[in-house]
């Protein structure tokens, strides 16, 4: 996470970012201000970046079902066409939400180069 949070502020000075934090300290303001003084996002983050695929779900879905909150993920990056995830207990807005990021997605993805086709004694 520390490698993440110095990998965004050389990539993107301008974002306001900090970390690695506790989710409490992330998101309450009284619990930012004892853990986290003089941190420019602790308190009020909007985007929460976590060190595994396991660590979101669970946070996600804690946060989704005891704060009735609106939960759009987790949202896949870095493949060469969109994919995304649902789990086997997902709301209906769930699945809703996730089609939309995932066609948003899928208008913003480049073709992949086209390679020509070889085959055995080259005729195709």
């Amino acid at each position: 996470m520390r490698t993440a949070t110095q990998l965004v502020r050389e990539r993107a000075p301008e974002l306001l970012v900090d970390g690695p934090m506790q989710y409490d300290a992330a998101a309450e303001p009284s619990v930012a201000a004892s853990k986290m003084p003089g941190s420019p996002v602790a308190g009020r983050a909007t985007v929460f970046v976590f060190p595994d695929l396991n660590t979101g779900n669970n946070t996600y879905k804690a946060v989704q079902r005891s704060a009735g909150a609106v939960a759009i993920g987790p949202v896949l990056q870095g493949l060469r066409k969109p994919v995304n995830d649902l789990s086997r207990g997902a709301l209906v807005s769930d699945i809703v939400n996730t089609v939309a990021i995932t066609a948003i997605q899928a208008q913003r993805t480049p073709p992949p180069p086209t390679t020509p086709i070889s085959t055995i004694g080259g005729v195709a």
